[in-house]
């Protein structure tokens, strides 16, 4: 391929890709670099990039990953408005990547629907929480809509048809809320003979006259055996598998000579779908084969579609000779990479994972192969059959795999019904010719796309909208819901909008009058002194009243579902907040596009900095054997309420009472060292709470050791990543060793629940036998009871078990049961 100093579009695509926001539709006539472009744009491009192509082998061959499998799209039509339903869950390490995302690029566009665009649309929006088309990611959309077409089913058109004039690409809604770019590469280097390139583009824009005709139809030859020794080296290009198939299958017969089976090596993951080279390869001395793969080596002895015979096979050695070539090439097994991309926590940047591997020889028996498969192949000589062509594109994607008019030969006739085009696609190639893009466009588009960011930067409308949805929450709750820390919600999102808010769109619009339009953002020393000093003002504000360890808001109320709301919100608060100092910090130096991304985004994925919970234990109800106590506390709660007029959680929180009823401290000191009790609240009521446990544990004849401390239940459920030995493996090998729950407890100065909550983690792993715990009779009916109870909650199944059964011998047939299921 030429440089791209004689080839403007390129430097016009690789500018408006790395340079701008624009989403660019890179386009042009078969053989004019499009898969090149890709490859150089992998190596030279600073944005963190996911390529993505619509089928397995063209997502190999890209050197990427298919678009369904990394959006996990489901299969089948998207119906625009129900993407709730179809919403599927990502992994951390997923969202983090594609929030992280750059540039979205997929390649053979041409194939790719409408719909399936809308599709990854939604995701995006919903996964990096962006009203904007594609969630502000950067397409690049690689192909020629007069190859192949997308592949829409009757019954499935008959869904979208409503939605979609037609199923290519550019019908998809969300594109058109964006200005889509489109480049289209003119210099042809498949090709030289003009007069052929000439006749290839009349087919692809279905203007064949009589003459042209007339010239196509002259390499017509009906009798034509590409297995005669006077005809080497000829490819018959099929519209069907089955044909071609039929043509491999009888010419290998044909050789009669011994035939030889290879199979593939597979490791890893590597889907049968994606599979660049047949399974089982069976060769004969004498088959044509194609090269299926480029030779890696600095030799370069073959590339995709380099046609030869099999000269000679020893042993695990293929000798192939292609015309022109001095000497034979020696054949070897090769090996394809599955990809994964994944986001590197310490510099932020978007790797390639290796998942799994497709070892074969780089060979495929090549008599004939499919048009389909024939796309982004280039042959010297090719017989075509395409009188059963039946998609758009689909001869001209055959015409087009040939160097020159002399290398091909048809079967049949072409005939002008059979050139096959779709109006949709004339319209959209007609307009986009009317709207080249120019120098001066790219221009305007980097100054466009540098202005837009740095006014992202200090717009902090999402922000306050989150502060304002917490402030609706706590005011429609009813009394129910608290939110707050060192000061109230209310408050803070007052302060933020006087603050930051207001402040950030009275400096943006001040930002916006001193843009020059002959000068970028980053060279404009006005702008840069201004950002400067907004950047200080901001960083201030921001570590002030949101990220400072004294600006932590949390959420209070016994209504769970209220809570949880509560907390979503206040995580996406801490989220957004720290998003917004990193932009603002990395302005105060300058302004750099690049560095910009790269400062939001490893704010975006990194996670929100949280209080460490080493010194607290939250239990749940399950978890509590002293139900009376637990009973009497609430009572206690409702009383105070009332008696001071407030709600019941503003006393106290229910998980406060459930720590109390679980741990029973019977001191003060104790009473502090609960989740949830403070300094105000041991004041306020500590004497009565110390006074109530104590004399339950009085009148139940419980001693202090039969509560477990918050010390030794920390220590208990000590985090796996910690250097201190597993406790869950201490109390199994003590367990193993003879030792009953109840020893062990003693031993390890635990309670006998904690032990059991243990050994039940054994069970669910199917390491432990539930039997060695509880009788087997036992056993049966507490299984029962699990089953039957609608509620699912210990306690219920408790009371219609009776005395008989503790709590523990429960949660060990539950873990039984999981680990069964």
């Amino acid at each position: 391929m030429e440089t791209t100093a004689a080839n403007p579009e390129l430097d016009l695509a690789f500018s408006f890709v790395g340079e701008t926001g624009c989403n660019v539709f890179l386009t042009g006539k078969a053989g004019t670099g499009k898969t090149t472009f890709l490859k150089e744009l992998q190596q030279k491009c600073s944005k963190r990039t996911v390529v993505t192509a619509p089928t397995g082998v063209a997502a190999i061959n890209s050197g990427g990953v298919t678009l369904h499998s990394f959006f996990q799209l489901p299969f089948g039509p998207f119906i625009p408005g129900t993407q709730s339903s179809r919403q599927h869950k990502f992994n951390r390490k997923k969202r983090d990547l594609i929030r992280s995302l750059d540039l979205l690029v997929i390649d053979e566009i041409s194939m790719v629907r409408g719909d399936i665009l809308d599709s990854v649309d939604d995701v995006l929006r919903r996964l990096r929480r962006s009203s904007q088309p594609f969630g502000g990611v950067q397409l690049l959309l690689i192909g020629d809509l007069n190859q192949l077409p997308p592949v829409v089913k009757n019954d499935e058109w008959r869904l979208l048809g409503c939605h979609y004039s037609s199923p290519y690409f550019f019908t998809s809604k969300a594109l058109a809320e964006t200005e889509l770019v489109c480049i289209e590469l003119k210099h042809i280097y498949r090709q030289t003979d003009h007069c052929f390139i000439e006749l290839l583009n009349k087919v692809r824009d279905n203007k064949l006259d009589s003459a042209d005709l007339q010239l196509l139809n002259s390499r017509v030859d009906p009798d034509f055996n590409d297995n005669d020794s006077s005809a080497p080296g000829y490819i018959t290009l099929c519209s069907h598998n089955a044909n071609a198939d039929a043509i491999n299958r009888t010419q290998l017969e044909n050789l009669d000579r011994k035939t030889c089976r290879f199979h593939a090596e597979i490791e890893g993951e590597f889907p049968e779908h994606s599979y660049p080279a047949p399974e089982e390869l069976t060769l004969k001395v004498g088959a044509q084969v194609m090269f299926v793969k480029n030779d890696n080596s600095f030799e370069k002895r073959f590339f995709n579609g380099k046609i030869g015979r099999v000269t000679s096979i020893s042993g695990d050695t293929v000798y192939v000779r292609c015309e022109g070539d001095d000497e034979e090439i020696t054949v070897e097994p090769v090996t394809w990479d599955n990809i994964s991309y994944s986001l590197d926590n310490e510099t932020m940047e978007i790797t390639e994972d290796k998942i799994g591997a497709y070892i074969q020889y780089p060979l495929k028996l090549a008599w004939a192969i499919t048009i389909h498969k024939s796309q982004g192949l280039t042959f010297d000589r090719a017989a075509i059959d395409a009188k059963a062509a039946f998609a758009h594109g689909q001869v001209y994607v055959a015409l087009s795999r040939c160097r020159t008019l002399e290398g091909l030969v048809l079967r049949s006739p072409i005939v002008p019904g059979r050139i096959k085009t779709d109006r949709s696609v004339l319209e959209f190639t007609a307009t986009s010719s009317n709207n080249i893009p120019t120098p001066e466009k790219l221009h305007r588009a980097r100054l466009s796309y540098q202005r837009s960011l740095l006014l992202d930067c200090f717009n902090f409308g999402r922000l306050q909208a989150i502060l304002n949805r917490l402030c609706g929450l706590a005011e429609n709750s009813g009394g129910l819901l608290r939110i707050g820390g060192s000061t109230s919600i209310d408050t803070l999102q007052q302060k933020v909008a006087t603050g930051i808010t207001t402040v950030g769109s009275n400096f943006g619009r001040q930002l916006t009058s001193l843009f020059d339009d002959q000068v970028p953002v980053s060279e404009d020393p006005v702008i840069l002194d201004r950002i400067n000093k907004g950047s200080i003002y901001f960083q201030e504000k921001i570590k002030q009243l949101l990220t400072d360890k004294g600006a932590l808001i949390e959420a209070e109320s016994d209504n769970s579902e209220l809570k949880k709301k509560a907390e979503k919100n206040i995580s996406r608060l801490q989220e957004e907040a720290h998003i917004k100092l990193a932009a603002v910090t990395c302005c105060e130096t300058g302004f750099d596009a690049h560095r910009y991304l790269r400062a939001i985004s490893r704010a975006g994925v990194e996670s929100v900095p949280k209080r460490s919970t080493s010194e607290t234990v939250s239990y749940t109800e399950e978890d509590i054997e002293h139900h009376k106590l637990y009973a009497a506390l609430k009572t206690w709660r409702t009383q105070k309420a009332k008696g001071e007029n407030l709600t019941p959680f503003q006393v106290m929180h229910l998980k406060t009472l459930i720590q109390i009823a679980a741990t029973l401290p019977t001191t003060t000191a104790a009473l502090k060292k609960v989740k949830g009790i403070g300094d105000k609240l041991a004041a306020r009521y500590g004497d009565e709470l110390v006074d109530m446990v104590t004399d339950y544990c009085n009148r139940e004849n419980i001693t202090d050791g039969s509560a477990p401390s918050q010390k030794d239940v920390s220590s208990a459920l000590q985090p796996s990543g910690t250097k201190k030995k597993n406790t869950r493996k201490e109390s199994l090998e003590l367990f193993l060793a003879g030792n009953t729950t109840e020893q062990i407890a003693k031993m390890r100065n635990l309670t006998t629940t904690t032990i059991e909550n243990h050994l039940a983690y054994y069970i669910a792993e199917n390491e432990l036998s539930v039997d060695s715990l509880v009788a087997p009779e036992k056993r049966e009916e507490i299984e029962h009871q699990l089953k039957s109870c609608q509620s699912g909650r210990l306690t219920d199944v408790k009371a219609a078990l009776g005395p008989g059964f503790s709590y523990g011998e429960i949660r060990l047939v539950k873990a039984h049961l999981e680990s069964s299921s």
